[in-house]
Parts: structure tokens; sequence; C-alpha cells
């Protein structure tokens, strides 16, 4: 395959860009900053520096590589993650301008298939959380956009809704551990959360099942055997980090202390990765985070 990755610098796009090559693929990855050009480059792909949400721009940039198979994991997010709402903008704007222009330029370039990174938490998005509606929509606008250009003809196109992020190389995960070594990092009385997890190696190696063998026209949950609770997360990072163990601290003062965070942490999502097995025979690596983690702190030592 002959790839052009948007995003080639993300959570998922430096690992898949590292299993395409290995692979044998040809790999065309996007970057918003000259500055990383340089780091593509030393993975193997052909770095592109170019604006998603210059249409034109990334027109000429995809069409210039002459992909196959082109692939969304456009993000705009702050370092540690988003912190509150407006955190989001800037990918919301990505997840509708964005894709709407990176499906024309695919078209343009004559690609044979698109997949498109989504997120599975959206999905337990509740009326009664309206500051994170404006992300549900976004999330929304991406996958039908491109579920309508597959059933137009134009273009087949793929979704995949990961599970939350988590690896050596993920910035939530390295800041999640360095907060659980200094005791900042806190369990939840009574945590009744149900939260989607996938490594991102897990993730990059789905992408590239869907590359290859996904059904044109489907979505599929990209998450690992079992989902678990904010807390059991937090645990299972403070043990790959050799940090004490947890307090717990009542529902309540997260609420009050980062209330977004603390509707994001509250979902329930019992997800399943059969779908993905049945059709693209992809299963993860690590059945759970537990397991990932423990592999993590397995080579630490």
């Amino acid at each position: 395959m002959n790839v052009f990755i948007a995003g080639g610098t993300g959570a998922i796009g430096v690992p898949l860009t590292r299993a395409l090559i290995a692979q044998g693929h040809q790999v065309t990855a996007s970057t918003r900053s000259a500055a990383k050009a340089a780091m593509l480059q030393q993975l193997g792909a052909t770095p592109a520096v170019v604006d998603a949400l210059d249409a034109e721009a990334l027109r000429r940039a995809v069409v210039a590589a002459h992909p196959t198979h082109v692939v969304h994991q456009l993000t705009a997010l702050p370092k540690g993650g988003a912190k509150n709402a407006r955190d989001l903008d800037a990918t919301n704007e990505l997840r509708i301008a964005g894709t709407r222009n990176l499906i024309a330029a695919a078209v343009d370039a004559r690609a044979v298939r698109i997949v498109v990174g989504s997120f599975a938490p959206m999905a337990g998005v509740r009326s009664d959380m309206p500051d994170m509606q404006a992300a549900a929509a976004a999330i929304r606008s991406m996958e039908t956009q491109t579920v309508d250009a597959n059933s137009a003809g134009a273009i087949e196109g793929v979704v995949l809704r990961y599970g939350l992020f988590y690896g050596p190389d993920a910035a939530s995960t390295v800041e999640m551990m360095a907060m659980a070594r200094r005791r900042l990092l806190p369990a939840i009385r009574g945590d009744r959360s149900l939260l989607p997890c996938i490594h991102v190696d897990d993730a990059a190696s789905a992408t590239v099942a869907a590359l290859e063998r996904g059904h044109a026209g489907e979505t599929y949950d990209i998450v690992d055997d079992e989902p678990v609770s904010f807390s059991e997360i937090v645990r299972a990072t403070a043990s790959a980090a050799g940090a004490p163990r947890p307090i717990a601290v009542p529902a309540w003062l997260p609420r009050l202390v980062a209330p977004f965070m603390a509707k994001v942490i509250s979902l329930r999502l019992d997800l399943s990765n059969q779908k993905a097995l049945a059709e693209m025979g992809w299963r993860p690596q690590y059945a759970n985070i537990r397991a990932g983690l423990a592999q993590l702190r397995t080579h630490a030592a």
C-alpha cells in the first residue's frame, strides 16, 4: 500500500507509521509543524507539512503522494489531553472541516480507501453534559461524512472508534504516571464508571487491519477485551509507575475540582471488539490496561 497519514505525529500516527514501514508499505505522513518533519523522516516516512484546514494545500499534498489509502488521525489536543471543553475546539474543527477537506483530497488523489480514527467514549455523552455536546457533534460529523462518502461510491470509508489511548509514548500515560508518583492521582470511592481502553500499539495494528481487511462502510469499536473503571486505570498506572497505592477520594471531589474531566471519567460504556475480530481478524495484544501497563513496567525495568 501507499498510505497517506493525516496527523502522522500524533498518538496513533507515530506507531502506525512504524507499523506500516515495518511491513514494507510506503508512507507519507502529514504534520502542521516543520520542526516535526525530521522525526517522520527518521521513522522512514515522507513528511508533508500542511494544515488540514487549508483545503487546497491539503489537496495538493495528498495528490502529490499518489496514495492508494488515506488515514485520518487529525487532532489538535493539548499535550496532556483536554482538561475542559475549550481544549477540544481545535480538534472539533478538524473533525468537521478537516474531514471534509481530507475526503475531498483523497477522492481527487484517486485513493481507494480512507480509514478514519474516531473516539469511542463520545458515544456515551448524555444530554446532561452540555459542555461535551460540541465534541460529540464533531465526532458524529466526521463519522457521517465518511459513511456518506462510502455510500455515494466516492471512496471506501471505514470508521474506527478507539478507546482511551495509553502506552509508553502516550502523553496522557506519561502525565498520569508522574502524578501517581507524587500521589496526586486518586482513585474514586464507589466508582461505577466503565471505560474502554486501547494500547496505542494495538490501535495501530487495528488501523493496519482496517486498511487491508475492514469492510467498506462499516464502523468498528477498537477497544481491548475488558472495560475498566477509572479507579482501576489509576491503580494500574500507579503499579506501572512503581508508585504507592493511590488514595481514594469521594466522588464529589473530582466534580468540584475538575468538572469536565469528572464527566469523562464517569462514563459507562461496555463496548466489544468482537466485530473487529470477526470481520478484520484483529484482536488486541493486551487484553486489558493492567496487562498493557504491566508490560510497560517490565520494559522500564
